[in-house]
Protein backbone atom coordinates (compact mmCIF):
# COMPACT_ATOMS: atom_id res chain seq x y z
CA UNK A 1 0.00 0.00 0.00
CA UNK A 2 1.19 3.47 -0.89
CA UNK A 3 1.24 6.03 1.95
CA UNK A 4 0.65 9.64 0.92
CA UNK A 5 1.37 12.19 3.67
CA UNK A 6 0.99 15.56 1.95
CA UNK A 7 0.46 17.53 -1.24
CA UNK A 8 4.10 17.20 -2.33
CA UNK A 9 4.06 13.41 -2.06
CA UNK A 10 0.78 13.26 -3.99
CA UNK A 11 2.15 15.63 -6.66
CA UNK A 12 5.20 13.38 -7.13
CA UNK A 13 2.82 10.57 -8.18
CA UNK A 14 1.38 12.39 -11.22
CA UNK A 15 1.41 9.99 -14.15
CA UNK A 16 2.26 7.03 -11.91
CA UNK A 17 0.33 3.77 -11.82
CA UNK A 18 -0.12 3.64 -8.07
CA UNK A 19 -1.26 0.03 -7.99
CA UNK A 20 -4.11 -2.44 -7.93
CA UNK A 21 -6.42 -3.37 -5.11
CA UNK A 22 -6.74 -6.93 -3.85
CA UNK A 23 -9.47 -8.95 -5.54
CA UNK A 24 -12.99 -8.37 -4.21
CA UNK A 25 -15.81 -10.84 -4.88
CA UNK A 26 -19.20 -9.34 -5.64
CA UNK A 27 -21.69 -11.92 -4.41
CA UNK A 28 -25.47 -12.04 -4.57
CA UNK A 29 -25.81 -10.83 -0.99
CA UNK A 30 -23.93 -7.61 -1.82
CA UNK A 31 -26.02 -7.16 -4.98
CA UNK A 32 -29.26 -7.68 -3.04
CA UNK A 33 -28.21 -5.24 -0.31
CA UNK A 34 -27.38 -2.63 -2.96
CA UNK A 35 -30.76 -3.24 -4.63
CA UNK A 36 -32.47 -2.67 -1.28
CA UNK A 37 -30.47 0.48 -0.58
CA UNK A 38 -31.17 2.00 -4.00
CA UNK A 39 -34.66 0.57 -4.59
CA UNK A 40 -33.40 -0.89 -7.88
CA UNK A 41 -34.74 -4.45 -7.92
CA UNK A 42 -34.55 -5.07 -11.66
CA UNK A 43 -34.70 -8.83 -12.25
CA UNK A 44 -31.31 -9.00 -13.99
CA UNK A 45 -29.74 -8.10 -10.64
CA UNK A 46 -31.87 -9.96 -8.10
CA UNK A 47 -33.74 -12.87 -9.73
CA UNK A 48 -31.29 -15.77 -10.07
CA UNK A 49 -33.78 -18.14 -11.69
CA UNK A 50 -34.99 -15.70 -14.33
CA UNK A 51 -31.47 -14.40 -15.02
CA UNK A 52 -30.15 -17.94 -15.58
CA UNK A 53 -32.78 -18.41 -18.29
CA UNK A 54 -33.38 -14.98 -19.85
CA UNK A 55 -30.18 -13.02 -19.27
CA UNK A 56 -27.57 -13.05 -22.03
CA UNK A 57 -25.02 -13.43 -19.22
CA UNK A 58 -26.52 -16.62 -17.78
CA UNK A 59 -26.63 -15.19 -14.27
CA UNK A 60 -27.44 -12.07 -12.33
CA UNK A 61 -25.11 -9.11 -12.72
CA UNK A 62 -24.01 -6.37 -10.35
CA UNK A 63 -25.53 -2.93 -10.73
CA UNK A 64 -23.17 -0.63 -12.59
CA UNK A 65 -23.52 1.87 -9.77
CA UNK A 66 -22.61 -0.81 -7.22
CA UNK A 67 -19.30 -1.30 -9.00
CA UNK A 68 -18.75 2.48 -8.92
CA UNK A 69 -19.67 2.66 -5.24
CA UNK A 70 -16.75 0.31 -4.53
CA UNK A 71 -14.20 2.89 -5.72
CA UNK A 72 -13.55 4.54 -2.31
CA UNK A 73 -13.22 1.14 -0.60
CA UNK A 74 -10.90 -0.29 -3.26
CA UNK A 75 -8.86 2.95 -3.52
CA UNK A 76 -8.17 2.79 0.22
CA UNK A 77 -6.69 -0.69 -0.36
CA UNK A 78 -4.22 0.86 -2.82
CA UNK A 79 -3.30 4.14 -1.11
CA UNK A 80 -3.64 5.58 2.36
CA UNK A 81 -3.83 9.36 2.35
CA UNK A 82 -2.65 10.61 5.74
CA UNK A 83 -2.79 13.93 7.57
CA UNK A 84 -6.11 15.11 6.14
CA UNK A 85 -8.81 17.15 7.84
CA UNK A 86 -11.28 16.58 5.03
CA UNK A 87 -11.63 14.12 2.17
CA UNK A 88 -14.44 14.40 -0.40
CA UNK A 89 -15.46 12.12 -3.26
CA UNK A 90 -15.97 15.00 -5.69
CA UNK A 91 -16.90 13.39 -8.97
CA UNK A 92 -16.38 10.98 -11.82
CA UNK A 93 -15.36 12.10 -15.31
CA UNK A 94 -15.24 10.36 -18.68
CA UNK A 95 -16.68 7.11 -17.34
CA UNK A 96 -17.39 4.30 -19.76
CA UNK A 97 -18.83 0.94 -18.79
CA UNK A 98 -17.22 -1.96 -20.62
CA UNK A 99 -18.78 -5.27 -19.66
CA UNK A 100 -21.14 -6.30 -16.84
CA UNK A 101 -19.86 -7.89 -13.65
CA UNK A 102 -21.50 -11.28 -13.20
CA UNK A 103 -22.42 -12.46 -9.72
CA UNK A 104 -19.48 -14.03 -7.84
CA UNK A 105 -16.93 -12.33 -10.10
CA UNK A 106 -13.72 -11.02 -8.60
CA UNK A 107 -12.86 -7.40 -9.37
CA UNK A 108 -9.81 -5.23 -8.76
CA UNK A 109 -9.32 -1.48 -9.12
CA UNK A 110 -6.26 -0.32 -11.05
CA UNK A 111 -5.38 3.28 -10.24
CA UNK A 112 -3.18 5.89 -11.90
CA UNK A 113 -2.73 9.41 -10.51
CA UNK A 114 -3.54 11.66 -13.46
CA UNK A 115 -3.24 15.11 -11.88
CA UNK A 116 -2.77 16.84 -8.53
CA UNK A 117 -3.59 20.53 -8.11
CA UNK A 118 -3.51 22.79 -5.07
CA UNK A 119 -6.59 25.00 -5.16
CA UNK A 120 -5.72 27.43 -2.36
CA UNK A 121 -5.78 24.87 0.42
CA UNK A 122 -7.89 22.16 -1.16
CA UNK A 123 -6.02 19.58 -3.19
CA UNK A 124 -7.85 18.26 -6.25
CA UNK A 125 -6.67 14.83 -7.34
CA UNK A 126 -7.80 13.00 -10.46
CA UNK A 127 -7.23 9.25 -10.35
CA UNK A 128 -7.61 7.13 -13.46
CA UNK A 129 -9.73 4.17 -12.41
CA UNK A 130 -10.11 0.89 -14.24
CA UNK A 131 -12.14 -1.93 -12.72
CA UNK A 132 -10.82 -5.22 -14.04
CA UNK A 133 -12.65 -8.52 -13.77
CA UNK A 134 -10.65 -11.67 -13.12
CA UNK A 135 -10.38 -13.81 -16.28
CA UNK A 136 -11.95 -11.15 -18.52
CA UNK A 137 -10.09 -9.22 -21.20
CA UNK A 138 -12.24 -6.08 -21.04
CA UNK A 139 -12.71 -3.97 -17.91
CA UNK A 140 -16.04 -3.36 -16.19
CA UNK A 141 -15.35 0.37 -16.59
CA UNK A 142 -12.72 3.03 -17.07
CA UNK A 143 -12.89 6.64 -15.99
CA UNK A 144 -11.42 9.35 -13.83
CA UNK A 145 -12.33 9.79 -10.19
CA UNK A 146 -11.96 13.21 -8.59
CA UNK A 147 -11.07 13.51 -4.90
CA UNK A 148 -10.67 16.68 -2.83
CA UNK A 149 -8.38 16.71 0.20
CA UNK A 150 -7.58 19.29 2.82
CA UNK A 151 -4.24 18.42 4.36
CA UNK A 152 -3.35 19.50 7.91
Amino acid sequence: MRIINNYEEYKSLEGVIVGSSPWHTIDQKQIDLFADATLDHQWIHVDNDRASIESPYGSTIAHGYLTLALIPYLWKQIASVQNVNLEINYGIEDLRFGIPVKVNSEVSLQATVRSVNDLRGMVRVIVGAKLVIKDELRPAYTGNVVFLYQFR
